[in-house]
């Protein structure tokens, strides 16, 4: 369930329409339906401390590009969350992958059909050579489609929030090779500009807290969201 924050456009609708005294009243209305729904939301979302064992071997990295540099090469690799295909392009080109699964709905507004047509195209040559396989889905549902202990790495971009995060954690962890590293995009609070409150911290802290993982990796991104990358300690 996406975990929005703001009622922004409703503010902005009503400054337009309402003459100047309602506006007052609207404002002190708005601000109070944000203020309800933050708190319901951070209501829902777990907060575990970790332990100096879970950052023990923590390396700051300054880019995800740095990031993909240390990943295994020639390994089985998952992409959740592609949209228009460009850091799917990075891993190709960076990680060499032996097999690349991308995994994504275009289900929505946002990622629409037309993106998955677009990403067939621009990886065709990939996906007749077999490096590529797109795997059209929701992460949650599409993992059933892979066997235990397959996955060298995989990298999560999905919707941030906490459910998902959380549930693509537990559901992928079966299946990753021993050693396999779980990474993902937008380690950061929430999104400033939508009002739209994150999840990600909240559910990598937990897992790694319950099922005894570390963090390995933090890149430390201005303009693109930081990234994370766990493994089994």
């Amino acid at each position: 369930m996406h975990q929005f924050l703001t009622f922004a456009p409703m503010y902005k609708f009503l400054k337009k329409v309402l003459p100047g005294g309602l506006k007052d009243k609207a404002n002190s209305y708005v601000v109070g339906q944000m203020k309800q729904k933050r708190m319901e939301v951070e209501a829902r979302i777990p907060k575990v401390d970790l332990s100096a064992r879970h950052i023990a071997n923590l390396r700051n990295l300054l880019t995800r590009e740095d990031l993909l540099a240390l990943m295994p090469k020639d390994a089985v690799v998952a992409e959740m969350g592609v949209d228009h295909g460009d850091f799917s392009e990075k891993i190709l080109s960076i990680c060499s992958p032996r097999k690349l699964h991308l995994i994504d709905v275009w289900a929505t507004e946002r990622y629409h059909d037309g993106l998955a047509q677009l990403v067939n195209k621009k990886f065709k040559t990939h996906i007749e050579s077999g490096q590529v396989e797109i795997n059209r889905g929701y992460s949650t549902t599409v993992v059933n489609d892979f066997q235990a202990d397959y996955f060298d790495w995989i990298y999560i971009d999905t919707d941030h929030t906490y459910q998902t995060t959380a549930d693509e954690l537990k559901m992928y962890a079966p299946k990753m090779k021993k050693g396999g590293i779980m990474a993902g995009h937008d380690f950061v609070m929430g999104n400033w500009e939508t009002g739209f409150r994150y999840g990600v911290i909240e559910a990598v802290y937990e897992f790694c807290a319950k099922e005894d993982w570390e963090l390995i990796y933090l890149t430390m991104e201005m303009e693109n969201n930081p990234s994370f990358a766990i493994r089994k300690i």
